[in-house]
């Protein structure tokens, strides 16, 4: 791409800063500035938000964790989880100390990408989840760094590993301490009658959260796992990763009419009592009530979800006394967030309570996150195309025919044979030059927002567009 995507957002635990991945294998890491409320001038302009450290991956990324108890006067607590392709996963620091690079530099030149990674500080550990056949890595699909902090969770390929993270220095810990196995034995195995559990590949992980104040929710050990399968598994930590329940969404998205195409996040409500599960390629959000059984609660209706890129959620508690429940903030396709109220409180299809542009119109809304006070939501938009082939190759016919025009009639005393040779040689060197470099992706807008929410009125506090290549 000529410049790079944000794909997600996290917030810390402290509410204090943000962190963004994009398509440049880069993890930016933000400091909300102390006046982001506050009004700056007369006619409320945004602030400009500008990444205090870069880090910068060897490889895609497909999950990243912030540190459960990061706390920004603590600098031995800002740690983040990055799980690279064909990488062991590592733990960085997440104000790099390196300078930051030149935006005169181009992205696309190997040679300072290469310097870029040298330049960067090594991790502060490394875990390593190894396939014990082959001695590859195997691909790290999410990653769950839930409170205390002492231990993280891995989704992979038919397996859950758990990784202790207490004592990072004394490199003995790189392994997996308990590995959940989500499938059950095969059919060709001796005492198994076909596959049992939860197959597929963990594209999700949520912990259910502690039960505090008047939600008297869960005790905290129930992680909830979901699959590109569409499967959904519930696993206790606290019985050394003992498998509760498991479930299929499809038929249930199926009789809601809200499509679907694999599980990409599981969110629970703050009460512990409900699981929110959003899916790529859905029209909704399905609820579901785990008291006693997996029943489907309700459908929340109204999100344009048609795509395959990653439309993420997120929960608050419900701030209508009238109306109760939770609420679900979502991002859409169409360059907005939809907004369900007292989620919880009626069974059946559920319609949006209401909806707001945050991005260019056609832009998918990637990434939504909620700060813990329910005053600042942050999200990120990005979308891009591929150019037109047919119109490359009219230009590139017109531009021949004109060239060849014009060599004939400076060169007229060269031989046919001279000048088709001549044809075909350029020809030909174009030809590898367009399978050595396919035409690129181009971004048409990506930004990072912040909004301050206040009662009926949404304003865009700060943000940082990517109008330029991505640079600090």
């Amino acid at each position: 791409m000529e410049k790079p995507s944000l794909n997600l957002v996290a917030t810390s635990a402290d509410g204090t800063t943000l962190f963004t991945s994009s398509s440049s294998n880069r993890i930016n890491t933000f400091v909300l500035p102390s006046t982001l409320l506050s009004r700056q001038d007369d006619d409320n302009s945004p602030l400009t938000l500008t990444p205090q450290s870069t880090l910068y991956l060897p490889e895609p990324t497909a999950a990243i964790a912030p540190c459960p108890y990061f706390a920004l006067e603590q600098p031995s607590t800002q740690c983040i989880l990055t799980a690279s392709t064909d990488h062991p996963i590592h733990l960085h620091y997440a104000f790099s100390s390196q300078p930051p690079p030149s935006p005169s530099q181009d992205d696309d030149d190997d040679f300072t990408v290469g310097f870029r990674e040298h330049q960067q500080p090594r991790p502060l550990a490394t875990f390593r989840l190894i396939h014990a056949e082959t001695e590859r890595y195997l691909p790290i699909t999410s990653l769950l760094w839930s409170f205390p902090g002492t231990h993280f969770l891995a989704g992979s390929t038919n397996c859950l590993a758990l990784l202790d993270v207490s004592r990072p220095d004394l490199g003995l810990s790189d392994t997996p301490v308990l590995t959940i196995k989500t499938t059950g034995p095969s059919s060709r195995h001796k005492s198994g009658g076909g596959v049992v559990g939860m197959k597929g590949t963990v594209s999700a992980l949520a912990m259910q959260p502690l039960g505090l104040g008047d939600y008297g929710g869960g005790g905290g050990n129930v992680v909830a796992a979901g699959t590109w399968t569409r499967n959904l598994g519930l696993y206790d930590l606290h019985r050394a990763g003992a498998c509760v329940a498991t479930w299929n969404v499809s038929q249930a998205a199926s009789l809601a009419k809200i499509g679907g195409r694999g599980v990409l996040q599981t969110v629970w409500s703050p009460c512990g009592r409900y699981l929110v599960v959003n899916e790529r390629e859905s029209k909704g959000l399905l609820v579901y009530d785990l008291r006693g059984t997996h029943r489907l609660l309700a459908c929340l209706n109204g999100r344009d979800g048609q795509t395959n890129q990653r439309l993420s959620s997120d929960v608050f508690p419900g701030t209508n006394e009238e109306v109760g429940g939770f609420e679900v903030w979502a991002g859409a396709r169409d360059g907005k967030v939809v907004v369900w109220e007292g989620v919880g409180m009626s069974e059946g299809s559920v319609e949006m309570s209401y909806d707001f542009e945050v991005g260019a119109r056609g832009s998918a809304v990637g990434g939504t996150a909620m700060h813990m006070s329910g005053s600042v939501l942050a999200t990120c938009s990005g979308s891009w195309k591929f150019p037109d082939d047919e119109d490359d190759e009219s230009s590139g016919s017109k531009s021949e025919s004109e060239s060849s025009s014009k060599s004939d009639d400076v060169e007229s005393g060269t031989s046919s044979s001279e000048s088709g040779s001549e044809e075909d040689e350029s020809r030909t060197s174009r030809q590898q030059r367009g399978r050595a470099r396919p035409p690129q992706a181009v971004v048409e807008e990506t930004s990072l927002k912040i909004w301050s929410i206040t009662a009926g009125n949404m304003a865009e506090s700060g943000h940082q567009e990517v109008n330029e290549p991505y640079e600090t």
